[in-house]
């Protein structure tokens, strides 16, 4: 079912609902959508969760920032504790690269309150810089759209060598839109990629690390690990800031690990889901690292 979620100072989230329970947000990168989830939310909902994939500001069907606001990482924190505290319960978030610097902001200093448990997916405070300019890149080289839908999966297959390519493409019109001039662009603002590039991981990395210190929710790190955008040192130095967070690596993913290992991804959620309600958190000695 589709809905619409408050973000900061009156910009609509569109969101999509899929279950009954306790909440999940699902929370996508930059440059993708709420459809990055791929069967997520069915098996969230099947397990007995609610879950809610959200359009992040300025993509998808969500609002584009207006003139007086921008896409600083601050105001994707800003919208989603405006997103939790209506939900009327805690929530567990889901973040992916950019979803999870704002589900991280928002569980450790915007609205720790309303955050029942977090798990990043493939972000963490120390991204690799050449990671993270590789996937800038990839976003800026087609800013004149594609002629065809298949010219856009052309693209994807090479900057994702290592991923069986769709032997379909029409899925990738969850992602793109056909303009007037007939050509299909990706479904976000262009003025996101300007913030993106002026606001660099060193830029924010002293706050995000600050608000992982704070973290007292139960809490997942989930690595590709063949990604260069958190590296496996990345992950440690998250784990040394959260000694109570436990780490799945999905070893034959890369950084958009949902939508490249689906089922491997989904079930090391659901395994930290279960364990929620348990009378005791693991100590680090006993910190569970899931090899999927």
């Amino acid at each position: 079912m589709k809905l619409t979620l408050p973000g900061a100072e009156g910009l609509r989230l569109a969101a999509e609902r899929t279950g009954e329970g306790p909440p999940v947000l699902l929370l996508h990168g930059g440059g993708q959508t709420r459809h990055a989830w791929g069967d997520t939310a069915v098996r969230l909902a099947a397990a007995g969760w609610q879950a809610i994939a959200i359009d992040q500001r300025g993509h998808g069907d969500s609002d584009w920032a207006p003139p007086e606001q921008d896409y600083r990482l601050e105001w994707y924190g800003e919208d989603l504790a405006e997103a939790v505290r209506s939900l009327g319960e805690p929530a567990v978030l889901v973040g992916a690269s950019l979803g999870g610097l704002a589900a991280l902001m928002v569980a450790g200093e915007l609205a720790p309150e309303h955050v029942r448990a977090l798990v990043l997916v493939d972000i963490a405070v120390r991204p690799e810089p050449h990671g993270v300019d590789r996937v800038l890149a990839f976003m800026e080289a087609h800013d004149q759209g594609f002629a065809s839908l298949d010219d856009a999966a052309v693209a994807v297959a090479a900057y994702l060598p290592h991923r069986p390519r769709p032997a379909r493409s029409e899925g990738l019109a969850r992602n793109l839109r056909r303009r007037d001039d007939g050509r299909w662009y990706w479904h976000w603002d262009p003025r996101f990629l300007h913030a993106a590039r002026a606001q660099p991981p060193e830029a924010w990395e002293a706050r995000m690390r600050a608000a992982a210190t704070r973290l007292r929710q139960p809490t997942l790190l989930v690595r590709g690990g063949l990604s260069d955008v958190l590296s496996e040192a990345g992950a440690r130095d998250f784990l040394d800031l959260v000694p109570h967070a436990r780490y799945a690596s999905v070893s034959d993913a890369a950084h958009m690990v949902a939508g490249e290992r689906n089922d491997r991804f989904t079930t090391a959620v659901l395994d930290f889901l279960a364990v929620l309600a348990a009378p005791a958190q693991p100590s680090p000695d006993d910190r569970r690292s899931l090899q999927r």
